[in-house]
């Protein structure tokens, strides 16, 4: 079982985040408590990933990681040996990860995303950061790579916490990122992240405002919000409830048009509100690989018509806006 002993000692020197200790053990060992039917088998797969000191780690530009200590590559056997134990943990959306020769083509090309919002955000250096849903956690290491000085990912998923576990273990065991096996709803009121990523996460949510409401409790004064989701196109009155499904997702709620979206986080008490990048995914950005084999966003559209899902609502269009705590 995982043991979350690194991260507590880390948040008892950090004064700002010390006060999670009181609800942080508590919340863990119920989760290590509950049951996951793969869990285990993904366990034994993790630990014979080699513990690694690579010779050479990019998280600027990619998330590659090469060679090891003396800069010498692995040799074939070992690379389809790792191969085989990294499909195991089989579906990976998030990425993509170049590892030892090895292409983890993902379900989605999330440093697209990366490069969309990069520019717009306040410079990461030296900055406590928050990843609200994220995943198996690809956006942290490229944070990292912008030289932010801790990462905190949260996401419930037993699969993503192992693909994580698995990347770190490559890299050499870095204690600047960490990843909680947590919901936003299970957090205290913090106020102690310089920015906070909600991605991918909003029209999951019943109730958006208080979601809304939930990363502002996250944050310093003055620290940034960065939030990105599905829209629709609209004025501020716009928002699209479906009543079964949207692109085959059942557990979606509420979309948003960009401008009601700024509307909602300045009601929700956020400044300086702006819409700062508008793209509909195409079927490059998520697609069906080798690594994430199920139906993806091509099954998901019309055939005769892919402006629309098969459900017949507007084909995904997603937004990135960047708020600040007053």
């Amino acid at each position: 079982m995982f043991d979350f002993a690194n991260f507590y000692q880390l948040i008892a020197q950090d004064t700002r985040l010390q006060p999670w200790l009181n609800v942080l053990p508590q919340q863990l060992t119920d989760w290590a408590n509950a049951e996951h039917g793969d869990f285990s088998r993904w366990l034994k797969a993790l630990n014979k990933i080699p513990a690694g000191k690579p010779g050479m780690v990019d998280i600027k530009s990619s998330v590659t990681i090469a060679n090891d200590a003396n800069n010498e590559p692995m040799n074939l056997g070992e690379i389809k040996k790792l191969e085989n134990l990294l499909k195991t943990f089989h579906p990976w959306r998030k990425g993509p990860y170049q590892v030892h020769g090895i292409d983890i083509d993902t379900e989605w090309r999330s440093d697209w995303k990366w490069d969309r919002l990069l520019p717009h955000i306040t410079p990461l250096k030296n900055r406590s950061v928050l990843d609200v849903g994220c995943g198996n956690g690809y956006h942290m290491w490229r944070m990292l790579g912008e030289q932010a000085r801790l990462c905190v990912g949260i996401d419930p998923s037993h699969l993503f916490l192992i693909q994580f576990e698995a990347i770190r273990k490559l890299m050499g065991d870095d204690q600047r990122a960490h990843l909680l096996p947590l919901g936003i709803e299970q957090l205290p009121q913090l106020n102690a992240f310089d920015t906070v990523f909600s991605m991918g996460v909003l029209y999951h949510r019943r109730s958006p405002l208080d979601h809304l409401v939930q990363l502002k409790d996250q944050l310093v004064s003055g620290g940034e919000l960065v939030l990105e989701t599905l829209v629709i196109e609209g004025d501020e009155n716009a928002v699209l409830v479906p009543t079964d499904r949207y692109a085959q997702m059942r557990n979606v709620y509420f979309f948003p048009s960009a401008k009601a979206l700024k509307v909602w986080l300045e009601k929700t008490g956020f400044e300086n509100v702006r819409i700062v990048d508008e793209n509909v995914t195409t079927t490059g950005e998520q697609r069906t690989t080798n690594w994430m084999t199920h139906n993806s966003l091509p099954d998901y559209l019309d055939q005769d018509d892919p402006s629309k899902t098969t459900e017949g609502h507007p084909a995904p269009r997603r937004a990135i806006l960047i708020a600040n705590k007053p």
